[in-house]
């Protein structure tokens, strides 16, 4: 079996496979995210992802199937260099650990060769999978916004949530010099 990357760019070629994703996890995505699930919305996704304010990376699996998506949005470069971002899992594959990797690569691109300073993610309070997420990649809670942004047809409340590029490599120390535990430990 060939070894595919984590993270890929979105692709017409695979619209098909994107959208039945997007059908299987309907339950999943609930009241928390509204991916494109129409060939229309699909196409204005692809539009959009073509401006510089925008980047969209598709999360795989080992065997290329896609387990997400991770969105930076609204970038604003100059001063601010800073973006929103906005994620969700397809089911089957929620729950394994894709999106933590894959939100690990992205955060690496963006403060790395993309050379963003900051990112928030804005999260519904009850969305507990999407929290862990964040938290276990080093974002800290910034405070809470009523009625943010309008997702399944409601204004819904969100926590902001935020990191910087110094605090992610603040992080990505710690990770790496974090005692390892050996099997008797475990």
């Amino acid at each position: 079996m060939k070894k595919e990357r984590m993270l890929v760019a979105p692709s017409r070629k695979r619209r098909d496979e994107f959208l039945a994703a997007v059908r299987r996890s309907r339950k999943l995505h609930g009241r928390w995210a509204a991916p494109p699930a129409t060939v229309e919305k699909f196409d204005a996704y692809l539009k959009r992802l073509r401006k510089e304010t925008h980047l969209s990376y598709w999360v795989c699996t080992e065997s290329g199937e896609l387990a997400g998506v991770i969105n930076i949005n609204e970038i604003v470069r100059g001063v601010f260099c800073s973006g929103y971002l906005g994620y969700y899992a397809f089911a089957p594959h929620h729950g394994r650990g894709y999106m933590k990797k894959g939100l690990g690569a992205v955060l690496s691109e963006a403060f790395g060769q993309q050379r963003l300073h900051r990112l928030e993610a804005n999260i519904q309070p009850d969305n507990e999978a999407s929290r862990r997420l964040v938290q276990n990649a080093g974002f800290r809670l910034e405070g809470f916004s009523p009625r943010y942004l309008k997702i399944a047809g409601r204004w819904r409340d969100h926590e902001r949530w935020a990191i910087t590029a110094e605090e992610w490599r603040q992080y990505c120390g710690e990770i790496r010099n974090k005692p390892r535990m050996n099997a008797d430990e475990r």
